[in-house]
């Protein structure tokens, strides 16, 4: 039983695995915080990380290409594990009606994807990444899964949410201003300081406006018109849903206020904004890092370049709220597990699992 804690939306877990997971409460997640928190091998862990001018490491930098190679690794369909849980965890999603539009965030090689597709042939899913080569794996595996006809039902696009801005076509300026809210989708921010955290960082606001410089290339991609648009349509009309299933985790932390920012952009008011990530505070995963991979507070990378940020729920409870979004849950799921190829070793799991809403009144 061994699961992959990998950001970027890639799981490898065996049947027990994928059970357990409907059980999000096997043990307390303050018992696990006590024990952690008393034991001075982790004390590194919960140090205030240097600021600038102290430390000799350079601030991390999104990891495209590192996510690109870790897919070109895995490519193999071992590594595919169908995510069909997540229906449990966000019911709306087999139950939704009219057509339903979601926005699949990171959706690597289509896991979640294909789960959401078997569910409901009302359901149209508009899937990004970063890799161009997990894109094609994923419209392979989902193409070849019986029972899913994904003919106008299935819509991948090359995309690093990271760096990039979603394209027009998902979700216009002009329909944009019939749902209540006209605006080009600028980025407006401010500096903050967290009472949460040893240091500031940037968050929405409506004092100062940038924009973001994309390359040629990206411009180029971006000003394609989509086949599956009707000849008299300016876009899809904005999203009902949009997922970011172990997504947000391996995005720089200075760069996800104005990740979730612009996911908000293209998400109609009274959509929904459905979160689950690896790694909650405390998870065995962060407590196997050494010293020296260290890149942030809470935030690690890999010896592949590939990162990993441990959420707090008040860290995503105030990255959301920031964004204008209505909590509606949002809890730790800790799952214990054994794991039997390494001779019954006992894991401790957790996980954050959150429902946020884009208030019907938006403006």
């Amino acid at each position: 039983m061994e699961v992959e804690e990998a950001g970027g939306g890639v799981e490898n877990a065996g049947k027990d695995e994928v059970e357990a997971e409907y059980h999000s409460h096997d043990f307390e997640w303050e018992d696990l915080r006590a024990e952690v928190e008393s034991d001075p091998a982790f004390s590194y862990h919960l140090s205030p990380f240097p600021g600038p001018a102290a430390s000799t490491t350079s601030p991390p930098q999104p990891s495209s290409e590192a996510w690109r190679n870790f897919h070109r690794r895995h490519a193999s369909g071992k590594f595919f594990k169908e995510r069909r849980y997540l229906l449990k965890e966000f019911p709306e999603l087999p139950n939704s009606k009219d057509c339903a539009k979601i926005l699949e965030v990171g959706c690597g090689n289509g896991s979640t994807a294909v789960s959401i597709l078997r569910s409901s042939e009302s359901i149209t899913v508009f899937a990004c990444d970063c890799s161009k080569d997990t894109l094609e794996k994923a419209n392979e595996i989902i193409s070849n899964t019986k029972g899913i006809d994904i003919k106008d039902r299935f819509h991948p696009f090359l995309m690093d949410v990271s760096k990039e801005f979603f394209p027009d076509w998902l979700f216009c300026n002009a329909c944009k201003s019939s749902h209540g809210k006209s605006t080009e989708f600028h980025l407006f921010i401010h500096l903050i300081k967290f009472p949460l955290f040893e240091f500031s960082f940037i968050l929405p606001s409506s004092e100062l406006c940038i924009t973001f410089l994309l390359s040629d290339s990206c411009h180029e991609m971006r000003k394609e018109r989509p086949d599956f648009l009707r000849e008299n349509q300016c876009c899809v009309g904005g999203m009902d849903f949009i997922t970011m299933i172990f997504t947000l985790s391996a995005i720089p932390f200075a760069i996800m206020p104005s990740t979730i920012e612009q996911c908000v952009c293209v998400l109609k008011p009274g959509g929904l904004l459905l979160f689950r990530d690896y790694v909650g505070l405390y998870d065995m995963t962060m407590l196997r890092f050494l010293p020296d991979q260290r890149v942030g507070f809470r935030e690690y990378m890999r010896s592949d370049g590939t990162l990993s940020y441990f959420f707090t729920l008040d860290t995503v409870r105030e990255l959301f709220h920031a964004a204008g979004l209505i909590e509606l849950e949002l809890e730790y799921c800790c799952v214990r597990s054994v794991n039997r190829k390494k001779n019954g070793k006992k894991m401790q799991r957790v996980w954050v699992h959150g429902k946020f809403l884009k208030p019907p009144s938006w403006r």
